[in-house]
């Protein structure tokens, strides 16, 4: 062995002794901290059953009588359909979750309704030696889930029982049917007569509303508590942004939490006997949409006598589904108030459902829509073009009015309507046929925002036919306009400047500032609408573009000259019963405004002298 030889045998021990004393020793430490690991654990776990088991004993001296029902271990049921899948939590024996098996959020996420982070309901009642129970504070077992089955439904069962003794007992039953998005809900209190005391119960229920939609302004300016009265019927909170807390005292049919497509709703097979309800939002907190509280009142004498029924709804804004639960929950979608809302149920709603039984395409739905709306409107819209033509054909007999009187007013419009009332012209009913197309106009306003058809639908350029779409995005905000260019709203604003110029073109009455309010007029429109439904505005940009091909139509059938030959004929007929009879009704009117002209001449020249 020579010198270099020692040397890296020298070395190679050294290594061996160096990793034996560092890296050898680490099984036998892993070992120990396992070891201490495992003895804190068996040390702590004991100690947290001993806390559990302390609190519950101490939860259950606290409830008195229903001590027996304070302890247990928590679990989970469900009942679900094809629609709806409802969780329960055995510690209160209330809803967890609901979630909607056919929506997404916006994030195409699973829609849950109901959750228990957002979302908690309560039942509370004050006992006869001054106790306040609440049914979070008491356990309760599960049944199995049993089919039930009636003469026009099946579905499924299950009942929560939290147990006393002696015979005495609380049942919470749940009844989910199939093909639905109602549950029916049956509280019990069994054997409790000399327990529990007090003229009602209280029923809590606290929902921080998640965002559901892409709008958030939209979606908070949607969200409200709704409600009813057995006298009064349907009646809401404020939409607006500040705290509104309203205190019923008459008995009521049910309290809904509403959003923009979704309600979660509770309804007394009876009736409640008052509630509080309060709407309260936070500005700056993107996070939840609104915050909701409801403190329902339940009459005791029910749940004790075994009238405790009530109904949930879980669901959609869907007239078709709210229509049959009556009591007017229908309200919960909003189709506008008065006449508007009557045009949407009876005309909008049943032609929509129509197209949807036979087409997919909801951009193509909307076009046929309008045509149908169209169709029903052409008698108006023709009576309206022509109202403009005889006015047109008029023109030049009313120019030559206004320049022989210079300036004066009252004169040129005496002479104007004499002029009217020669031809036969009536100058209104150009006026009329378009103000009965209002009610039509205005109720779109309602049905697209809240038709929850359209939600998540696509067409063309456009994610989301429910909410406003996106052509192009801003790198700054336009004050009343936004960050955002609406592609269907532009092109609605351009169809409208259009129709404006034609009727511009054939209305002769339209002359200075009014002639630059009617084209002001769709400008302001864009920067309104350019956060509204893509649905809308598209149907009004078809609409205007329908409008204008009828007016185009009907001009190759109007003729001018056969209208002035018209107008000549009524001058002629009307020359006739004059003869025949006294004047009539406006020509004594126009009589008495001439004479009250003279009197006010007479007055000025008194006055001068």
């Amino acid at each position: 062995m020579d010198r270099n030889q020692a040397i890296g045998f020298g070395l190679i021990a050294v290594l061996l002794l160096a990793y034996s004393f560092f890296f050898g020793s680490t099984e036998p430490q892993q070992q120990a901290v396992q070891e201490t690991a495992k003895v804190e654990q068996l040390q702590s776990a004991p100690a947290t059953a001993e806390n559990d088991s302390l609190a519950q004993a101490r939860r259950a001296t606290a409830l008195g009588a229903f001590g027996a029902a304070a302890t247990g271990e928590a679990s989970t049921a469900t009942l679900e359909n094809e629609n709806i899948r409802v969780t329960f939590n055995t510690k209160g024996g209330q809803v967890e979750e609901v979630l909607l098996k056919n929506y997404k959020t916006y994030q195409g996420e699973p829609l849950v309704l109901f959750d228990s982070e957002s979302s908690t309901t309560d039942v509370a009642f004050a006992t006869n030696d001054g106790k306040r129970v609440q049914l979070s504070d008491l356990y309760f077992t599960a049944s199995e889930v049993k089919e039930v089955k009636t003469e026009d439904k099946s579905g499924k069962t299950i009942t929560f029982r939290a147990s006393l003794g002696n015979g005495q007992y609380i049942d919470q039953v749940y009844t989910l049917y199939n093909e639905n998005f109602l549950m029916g809900y049956k509280l019990d209190f069994k054997g409790l007569e000399q327990l529990v005391s007090g003229n009602t119960l209280t029923f809590t229920w606290n929902d921080k509303l998640k965002q559901l939609e892409r709008d958030l302004k939209q979606n908070r300016a949607k969200s409200t508590i709704n409600f009813a009265t057995v006298e009064d019927g349907y009646d809401y909170l404020s939409i607006s942004e500040e705290t509104e807390t309203v205190t019923v005292q008459e008995p009521l049919k049910w309290v809904a939490n509403k959003q923009n497509f979704f309600t979660a709703g509770i309804i007394a097979g009876n009736q409640f006997a008052g509630a509080k309800m309060e709407a309260s939002v936070d500005p700056a907190d993107t996070t939840i949409v609104k915050a909701l509280s409801s403190q329902i009142l339940i009459p005791t004498q029910d749940v004790l006598s075994g009238k405790g029924e009530f109904m949930y709804y879980f669901g959609p804004n869907d007239y078709k589904i709210l229509k049959n639960i009556g009591n007017d929950f229908d309200k919960n979608l909003d189709l506008g108030w008065g006449i508007f809302s009557y045009v949407n149920k009876w005309l909008i709603i049943p032609a929509f459902d129509f197209l949807e039984n036979y087409i997919g395409n909801y951009g193509i739905i909307i076009m046929l829509l309008v045509l149908y709306i169209k169709t029903i409107l052409f008698p108006l819209t023709y009576k309206s073009y022509l109202s403009m033509a005889k006015m047109k054909v008029l023109k030049p007999e009313i120019d030559a009015i206004k320049e022989r009187n210079d300036g004066d007013m009252q004169k040129t419009q005496m002479e104007t309507m004499k002029l009217y009332q020669e031809m036969g012209v009536n100058p209104l009913s150009g006026c009329i046929p378009m103000l009965l197309q209002i009610p039509i106009l205005f109720a779109m306003f309602n049905f697209f925002p809240n038709s929850i058809e359209l939600r998540q639908e696509a067409f063309l350029w456009a994610n989301d036919l429910s909410t406003y779409d996106v052509f192009a995005k801003l790198p700054f905000t336009i004050p009343f306009y936004g960050s955002h260019v609406s592609m269907f709203t532009l092109l609605m604003t351009a169809s409208t400047i259009l129709y404006t110029w034609s009727n511009n073109q054939i209305n002769s009455q339209m002359q200075g500032p009014m002639k630059f309010y009617s084209y002001l007029m769709p400008v302001i429109f864009m920067f309104v609408l350019n956060s509204f439904p893509a649905g809308l505005s598209f149907y009004y940009f078809v609409s205007n573009i329908v409008t204008f091909g009828q007016q185009a139509a009907i001009r190759k059938f109007v003729d001018d000259s056969k209208i002035r030959t018209r107008l000549e004929e009524n001058k002629h007929k009307i020359k006739e019963k004059k003869k025949k009879g006294g004047p009539s009704f406006t020509e004594r009117m126009q009589e008495a405004m001439r004479q009250a002209q003279e009197l006010e001449q007479q007055k000025r020249n008194k006055a001068k002298k």
